[in-house]
């Protein structure tokens, strides 16, 4: 068996509920800090304090309204709303740490790219390079009516607009300062040398973006990009553009196609499909053995919550199960919705009888993705498993309850994988996010990524 080192990532979002519907209720859990910056400033040190490799921040534009036709179950649940921007406590999370990265969830369907590219140059200057976006293309109807159109773009605009917002992005961090514009001349007062400073020019189809970039060049000029996509379309921009991929599966041989999938087309696009890094969701009930772990979870699942499960099912999928008995078999209801539902978690478990309730408690912890349950050593076999077995190359650990579930992993969990050789001991040199995926030294994208092209047109610069 292998011993490379399983990169591991926590996954939160700014708002109270964000993937275990009705465990904010529960006593010690935190979620309701959300809005505290001293929440983020704590969960920044404890995170670093068990050596994750970094933070990964969720986002929604929208409100999941499918569930009863409304926004209130949502909203009475606390199902990702209220909700923050994800961007505005990095800065502080990052004056408290040193090598924790930071991971943005950010749509490029609603943003300007001249504007959005100085704000991901802000922080990772501020962050010294430990700043990743997450390019999402946002699905929600909500989101498309409240930001000034009548309905949602079709998913294939959508993500033309993306490729365009990435590009127009790429040229402004890559093309428009020299590595040496800036002079910071003192004694003449010359703080940067315009000959070296360039207008990008871009004219296309979404955006017009004569000038120059904003901001200086910062550590890594190009953040990482992750991005999520599991469509036909959304797997293409990924292996495109994404420097780590992240994804969500039932089983590791589900999860294995996707990964051959993504690299395939990588490998298409002129990348080096190992250079794609691949994460998986998982969330991880733990304690010192089997038993403790078991009885843990059903503690927690007593917590859970039906109403906002259905609602957060119902809002990511678009089916609402609200009409049916809560215990009726999904197999005998002759429904459209029924059947796609039966057949998502079909996959997850063939022999389990799906009703809505059941559904409900297969959301409540963890969402869509699996759930480890166990001691240390249990816990440890299964999270190497789906590193050999779907030959990935990390995790975004999702929240049971916060920070405990992150507290428990680094207390039971670290202790194991770093016996296994599995976990670091401590962090290397690395100062940057791209360092962590491609090795000390590599704050630049490599030169098979799409945004290198841009940096081989700055005067001087290598063919």
């Amino acid at each position: 068996m292998a011993t490379s080192r399983i990169q591991f990532n926590a996954f939160d979002m700014s708002c109270i509920m964000h993937q275990s519907p009705g465990l904010w209720a529960r006593p010690g859990d935190q979620s309701v800090r959300y809005k505290d910056l001293d929440y983020w400033v704590d969960l920044a040190k404890t995170l670093e304090a068990a050596k994750f490799d970094g933070l990964f921040i969720a986002d929604v534009l929208g409100v999941y309204d499918t569930y009863q036709g409304s926004h209130d179950a949502s909203v009475r649940r606390a199902m990702q709303v209220p909700v923050h921007d994800p961007t505005i406590q990095i800065s502080a999370m990052a004056a408290a740490t040193e090598k924790l990265g930071f991971g943005v969830t950010v749509s490029a369907t609603y943003e300007q790219p001249y504007a959005l590219a100085r704000r991901f140059s802000t922080l990772d200057h501020l962050t010294k390079g430990r700043v990743a976006w997450n390019i999402v293309t946002s699905y929600l109807d909500g989101a498309a009516r409240n930001l000034g159109l009548e309905r949602q773009i079709s998913q294939d605009e959508r993500y033309e607009i993306a490729e365009e917002v990435v590009d127009v992005c790429y040229q402004l961090w890559e093309s428009s300062w020299q590595d040496d514009a800036v002079v910071a001349d003192r004694e003449n007062q010359v703080y940067a040398d315009p000959s070296k400073v360039h207008e990008i020019g871009h004219k296309g189809t979404y955006f017009t973006v004569p000038g120059i970039h904003l901001s200086e060049p910062s550590p890594q000029r190009t953040p990482v990009i992750w991005q999520a996509g599991t469509s036909p379309r959304g797997r293409a921009f990924a292996a495109r553009h994404a420097e780590a991929v992240f994804t969500v599966a039932p089983t590791t041989t589900t999860l294995r196609t996707y990964v051959d999938d993504i690299r395939r087309i990588a490998g298409e696009e002129g990348r080096d499909p190992r250079s794609v890094k691949i994460f998986t969701e998982i969330t991880i009930v733990t304690a010192a053995t089997d038993r403790e772990a078991h009885d843990e979870y059903q503690e927690m699942l007593s917590w859970t919550d039906y109403e906002g499960a259905l609602a957060f099912y119902a809002g990511v999928t678009g089916i609402d199960l609200s009409q049916l008995d809560p215990h009726q078999p999904l197999e005998y209801v002759d429904t459209d919705s029924a059947r796609f539902a039966l057949e998502i978690f079909s996959k997850a478990d063939p022999d389990r009888t799906w009703t809505p309730d059941e559904v409900a408690k297969f959301v409540g912890i963890g969402a869509m993705g699996p759930v480890l349950v166990g001691s240390p050593q249990t816990v440890a076999d299964e999270l190497e498993r789906w590193i050999d077995d779907a030959d990935i190359d990390g995790f975004n650990l999702a929240y049971a309850v916060t920070p405990g579930t992150f507290e428990d992993f680094a207390e039971f969990i670290v202790p194991e994988l770093q016996r296994r050789g599995r976990y670091w001991n401590d962090y290397d040199e690395s100062t940057t996010v791209r360092e962590r995926l491609h090795g000390v030294g590599n704050k630049r994208v490599r030169d098979d990524h799409p945004a290198a092209v841009h940096r081989r047109r700055l005067p001087g610069a290598a063919s």
